[in-house]
């Protein structure tokens, strides 16, 4: 059973900066898509980037070029770094994993039901 654990949330103002991070076990896929989700209170959770196999990502509009995707494979670990942080971005932030994908990650993240995992959240809050 994959197994994915967030960790780096907290509470900063807006401008500051946070880096999130999600260790993932159980898991060998060489064809696979990863991402952040998040979910605003009273909101519907949304994706807010993907990152394929083949290093493609995409970003929703509302984090770019304030957000940045990671991956260390060595450490199965996948960061988000956030900068200039909103209050907007405030919420529950989820790492998750889509099996599979062929190069149609990009596709994926307007629906982020469609990942096969999800970790349990870290929260983030920004303050203004």
């Amino acid at each position: 059973q994959v197994q994915l654990v967030e960790s780096g949330g907290g509470s900063v103002q807006a401008g500051g900066s946070l880096r999130l991070s999600c260790v993932v076990s159980e898991f060998t896929g060489s064809d696979y898509c990863m991402g952040w989700l998040r979910q605003a209170p009273g909101k519907e959770r949304e994706g807010v980037v993907v990152l394929g196999s083949d290093g493609q990502t995409r970003y929703a509009e509302s984090v770019k070029g304030r957000f940045t995707i990671a991956q260390d494979s060595a450490k199965n670990t996948l960061y988000l770094e956030m900068n200039s942080l909103k209050p907007d971005d405030t919420g529950m932030y989820y790492c998750a994993v889509h099996i599979g994908g062929g190069g149609h990650c990009y596709y994926i993240l307007p629906y982020p039901d469609d990942f096969h995992y999800r970790g349990q959240g870290t929260q983030v809050t920004v303050s203004s």
